[in-house]
């Protein structure tokens, strides 16, 4: 082990809500979230309103974009988007989404499919949803017996979710199109 990984140090959520600025904690490690380019903006607008128009029979069900999730005492992440099911209202999203999106780009691309897979995975997320906005492709990874598993991978199309009470459809191809 190198001195700077010996010596590294170990924030927590109380040292995370003091920061100023877009940060992530992940593990007690701080990662800075870069400003999201113009094409970015575009896609996550876009899967905003195709997840809203599918969710309008899921009174229970909301979308919420950059929402800060509270995992545990040292990890705080923000999905580009997550979908929440609950009957009751909350103050912050201290439990597990139903789904989680991230639009990647060349620069997250190893955090959105490395890091980011494994801690959803073992927070139990049973929705974690890639968006490719440079090759109009997705991936879908579904929850079971408490590991991802690949439910799609391919461009754009129909893909039928259950969330919480609900079974939604949804529409790829209006992200990329529009």
């Amino acid at each position: 082990m190198g001195l700077a990984e010996r010596f590294l140090p170990h924030y927590t959520v109380r040292d995370y809500e003091k920061w100023e600025g877009n940060w992530e904690l992940i593990e007690g490690i701080p990662y800075a979230l870069a400003s999201p380019s113009p094409l970015h903006q575009r896609t996550l607008a876009r899967t905003v309103r195709v997840f809203e128009e599918a969710l309008e029979g899921c009174p229970n069900c909301g979308v919420y974009v950059e929402l800060d999730w509270y995992i545990s005492e040292d990890t705080v992440v923000r999905p580009d988007m997550v979908v929440v099911c609950s009957e009751e209202p909350f103050e912050k999203l201290d439990f597990t989404p139903q789904l989680a999106v991230e639009v990647v780009s060349p620069s997250t691309r190893e955090k959105n499919e490395e890091l980011k897979r494994i801690l959803y995975e073992r927070a139990g997320l049973k929705w974690y949803v890639l968006i490719y906005p440079e090759e109009k492709e997705f991936k879908i990874f579904e929850l079971s017996e408490g590991f991802f598993s690949l439910a799609y991978s391919g461009p754009e199309g129909w893909f039928g979710f259950s969330l919480g009470e609900c079974k939604v459809s949804v529409n790829f191809r209006e992200i990329f199109t529009g």
